[in-house]
Order: structure tokens, then sequence, then C-alpha cells
């Protein structure tokens, strides 16, 4: 009789003990992606309704919990976008352009009706040669094809394009190489227009550069075109096709509310570009019926108001930010950006989030601060070595792990939460350096050329992974004696560490 195949288990959805693997390859990995979230069960529970209900989300505690895996997995909740942000030209007023919103629905229709402007894609190779040259795909040297982005052929060394004759540079003799160089980066053009034989009829054809394809626009392509450009002019601000979870964490004032790029000639409508195509989101605008997610939410300082008021009127304007610059004077008003918010900070940084943004947060979310360890039981177990597949599943380079490998992760998480959170018969939920030993563990596997994490490369690791400050403290047997030993007898004396490390001083603990 054959051997009966052993099945996967859903740790999070079935009854589930360690005993019952052999490897992490026997944990299915749950599909939803909050369930992957292990031992955040008030927060995940908050976060489903979050996401239902669209409600604001604060979460709270040390680094590496799953904060931003909570952010993420909320967002992956959400129904799709439907709307589509453009920014039009306002012909009555260039500096003012005005917005559109288009529904999923309109913008599928148009996309379908604007297919045939498109034209065809086509290799360069079965391009015309003349036209692969003058795009420069094809060197006129050697006949080698490569990117257009290449100005000099890779094969040959030369410059693709045809240099021009130097009798009209009295310098050509004396510029040589220099002068072809030159000539080679302004040729290779963008657009090429010819013409060729279709069904026994001549006809008008474009070829276009398009990365490294050819676009070919012929006669009805060409009139499509036309179509579209006699439409008042626009941009797409923020597109269907986008994801729905925008990280802003340490973001700039631009990127966070959106500018007005420079342009040199001040939108001259022969030289220049027009205003509104010079219009660039921010990031509570690119979160528009999404996530907006900023860990370290303390770091952004008076920006956090501007956070406050998209909030609260859920549209907020695009201007210029550099008053030196020719966008200063474009603005568009009431572009929308109707995000959920999702913050985070350390515990001791929750004084420096503005009283009014808590305000608006908990008067239409929920405050959460998270777990740091969660009981020692066999759930519980079973719930951290998902985690190790999960882990193990993620970064893609390093092999399964044994249940005996699993365990040993499981003691360590065990004896972190006693050391780090004195919690007896608990186990840390600081995944982050949690997920860093089982890498580690798996880089010695795969050193070892062994294809399975082994409990003796987790037992290494453990020592691998060690932070700088234990390293230092076992080597001197403190931080200040480290310290002590790093500087010479003349930074001792100016230096002001030399005061902490030879006054008795309470001033030490800044050591400690």
């Amino acid at each position: 009789m054959a051997p009966i195949a052993r099945s996967k288990r859903l740790v999070t959805d079935e009854a589930f003990s360690i005993d019952a693997i052999e490897t992490t390859e026997d944990i299915l990995i749950p599909d939803d992606p909050l369930k992957r979230v292990i031992g955040q069960d008030e927060a995940v529970g908050l976060a489903r309704i979050a996401a239902d209900q669209r409600r604001h989300f604060l979460l709270v505690g040390p680094p590496g919990t799953g904060k931003s895996m909570i952010a993420q997995a909320l967002s992956l909740h959400l129904p799709n976008v439907e709307e589509e942000i453009r920014v039009v030209h306002n012909p009555e007023n260039p500096e003012r352009p005005l917005v559109e919103v288009k529904q999923r629905g309109e913008v599928e229709r148009e996309q379908s009706r604007l297919a045939g402007a498109e034209g065809d894609l086509l290799d360069p190779k079965e391009a015309p040669i003349n036209v692969a040259e003058r795009l420069g795909y094809k060197c006129v040297h050697c006949g080698t094809y490569s990117s257009p982005n290449d100005r000099m052929c890779p094969k040959c060394g030369r410059p693709k394009a045809v240099a021009q004759s130097g009798g009209g540079n009295p310098f050509g003799d004396l510029l040589g190489g220099i002068f072809e160089i030159s000539i080679a980066q302004m040729g290779g053009r963008d657009r090429v227009t010819t013409t060729r034989q279709q069904f026994g009829k001549e006809e008008v054809v474009v070829y276009e550069r398009a990365g490294d394809m050819i676009r070919v626009l012929d006669q009805k392509a060409l009139e499509k075109r036309r179509e579209v450009e006699k439409e008042r002019p626009r941009k797409v601000l923020v597109p269907i096709a986008r994801r729905p979870f925008v990280l802003a964490t340490g973001a700039s004032e631009t990127e966070l509310l959106g500018d007005v790029r420079h342009d040199p000639y001040g939108g001259h409508p022969q030289l220049g570009t027009q205003p509104y195509d010079r219009v660039v989101p921010g990031a509570i605008h690119e979160a528009h019926q999404g996530v907006l997610f900023i860990d370290e939410l303390p770091l952004l300082g008076h920006l956090q108001r501007f956070i406050l008021t998209a909030m609260q009127e859920k549209r907020f304007p695009i201007s210029g930010r550099n008053p030196q610059s020719a966008g200063a004077s474009v603005k568009v008003e009431s572009v929308p950006c109707d995000f959920i918010f999702v913050g985070a900070c350390n515990i001791q940084d929750l004084p420096h989030i503005l009283s009014p943004l808590r305000s608006r947060i908990a008067g239409g979310g929920y405050e959460v601060l998270v777990e740091t360890a969660m009981e020692d039981s066999e759930a519980n177990r079973a719930k951290m070595a998902q985690f190790v597949a999960q882990e193990i599943a993620v970064d893609k380079r390093i092999p399964p792990a044994t249940q005996e490998a699993v365990m040993a992760v499981i003691a360590e998480a065990r004896r972190r939460a006693k050391d780090l959170d004195k919690k007896e018969k608990a186990l840390s939920l600081r995944l982050r350096e949690l997920g860093g030993l089982i890498r580690s563990a798996g880089d010695i596997a795969v050193t070892d050329k062994s294809k399975l994490i082994e409990a003796s490369h987790v037992r290494r690791a453990i020592k691998v992974a060690r932070t700088i400050e234990e390293q230092i403290k076992e080597r001197y047997g403190s931080y200040q004696a480290g310290v002590g030993t790093d500087i010479s007898a003349a930074q001792k004396e100016t230096s002001p560490y030399h005061y902490w490390n030879v006054h008795d001083s309470d001033d030490v603990q800044g050591y400690q």
C-alpha cells in the first residue's frame, strides 16, 4: 500500500500541535493577512472593524511588535478603490487647474475607447533599419541593437547615432571624437514619421520609442490620437490601478502634501510645461480610499496638523511649496484625500502627538497598546511555529526549519519575554528581532549546505544575533568599561564621557 501523503495544517483554523509537524513546510500559511499577525488579538479585532467601518487607528508600543504589519493587513481588507483623480487644464486661468474625479466604470470605458490610439508594439529588429537607427536602437557603425538609453554602442564603443559633418564647425578637426559624441547625444529621436505601402496604398505611419520596444501608429491610430488631443488636456494624478496602502513615514512636506514642479519657462505655452502637467500628488492624496500609514508619527512635528485637516475635510489643496519656484503661483483646490489614517509610535513618544490629532483619532477610531508578550500555551506555541514558517516563506532564500529548530526559537522567545518584559511563562512578541534570528539560522544552514534549519543552527544564530551592547558587556563586563577602552588618554581628558567614566555620579545611569 502506498504511504498516505501528509497534509498541511492551517494553524489558526485547526486544533494544532507542534508535535504533528516534521518541518515548517507542514504549516499552511493563512491567506487572510490579519491571521498572519501573531499575538495581537485585540489589535487585529479592532483592525477588522476599522476596515469595515473606515475608522482611524493609533498603534502604540515598542519597535518590532507588528504595528506596520497590522496596518498593511488592514489595507488588504478594504474594497478596491473606485475613483481616479485627474487634474484638468483650465484655459481661463491655467494656474488654477481643475480637479476631475472619475469612477472605475468610466475609466474602464475610456480606456477601451482609447485603446486603438495606443498603436502596436514592435521589436526594434523588425522595424525598418533607418527607423531603428534614427530612434537610437541600432548602431550605424556595427549594426548592433541595444537600448535607446545607451548613447554609446556596447559592442564597438562608438556613438550609435549618425555624426553630422564637422564642416560647419571651424574646430571640428580639433574636437574630433568629442564633437562626434556631443552630436550623438543630441541624436536619437523619440519619434520618426515616414510612409509605407499598406494594401496597395501609401499611408503615413509614426514610429515612437516605447522602452525597449517601438510603438507603431498607423493611420487609424493617428486619427484616434487626434480625437483624444482635441479633448481638454488633463493629467492622471492618482490612477485607478494603485495600492491601497501608502507608507509616509519620515515624509517631507512636499512628499506628504504634494507640490507643483518648477518650470524655468514659467509655463510658457510654446516653451514651457502647462501648470496642470506639473502638479504632483502627496501621500495623503495617493492614499485616497486606502490607508495612510505613518510610523514614528511624532517625528512629523508640525506636519501633523495638515494630516488633521485632511482627515477632517477629506480634501486638501495642492500648491507649489517653493516660493522661488514658478510652481508657487499654481494651486489646485479640493483634491480628494478620503483615507483611513493609521499612526504608530513608541510609548515614550506619545506626548509628542498633537492633542487635536489624538482627539480626532479617538473620536473616529481606536487607540491600541500592542502586546509585547503572550501566554506560553500550546495554542500560542503553534502561532509561534506559524511565525517561523512565515518568515522562511517571505525570505525565500533559507530552507525550512525542523520541529526541533522551531522549539529552539520558542525557547528563545520564552527567554526574551522573561529578560526584556519580566514575564514568566510567556513568549516574546518582539518579532522583528526573532525574525532576524530565524534568518541568521537559515544563513548558517545554507553555509553548512544543510537542506533544513536544525536546532543547532538556531543555537549558533542566537550567539551571532546578540546586540552590540550584549557583546560589549560580555567582553568588558559593562558598557562603561567598553567605552573606556575605546578612547585614548588625551580623549578622556576632553571627552564628556570621561566624567561619567571616572566619577561616581548618577549620570552614569545614562549608559545603563
